[in-house]
């Protein structure tokens, strides 16, 4: 079983080495770790302004752009004032 087959179907975070982080009901994944996301959502931080969601809707991403996945709990993300929250935005990840 591939790690990525846990996924499908899960709700997730994916942070992108530019330091984008998307989130999104992770559909599939290929043997280069190239992934489709539906219902995707860009968060883009900011000190100054709450956190902006950019809507992706259905958004493939590339596996050489991929740093990190992780599953969330929609439970817990609908309780979070996005709104509210500030953040350094999230610098590039080096490899």
């Amino acid at each position: 079983m591939s790690t990525l087959e846990k996924y499908v179907d899960q709700q997730v975070l994916v942070l992108l080495h530019d330091g984008r982080l998307i989130s999104g009901s992770f559909k599939g994944y290929d043997l280069h770790t190239n992934i489709i996301l539906s219902s995707a959502v860009e968060r883009v931080f900011s000190t100054d302004e709450p956190v902006e969601m950019v809507p992706l809707g259905l958004y493939m991403i590339r596996g050489d752009n991929i740093a990190l996945i992780a599953e969330t709990d929609p439970n817990l993300e609908a309780t979070f004032d996005f709104g509210a929250a500030r953040a350094d935005p999230i610098d590039p990840v080096a490899f």
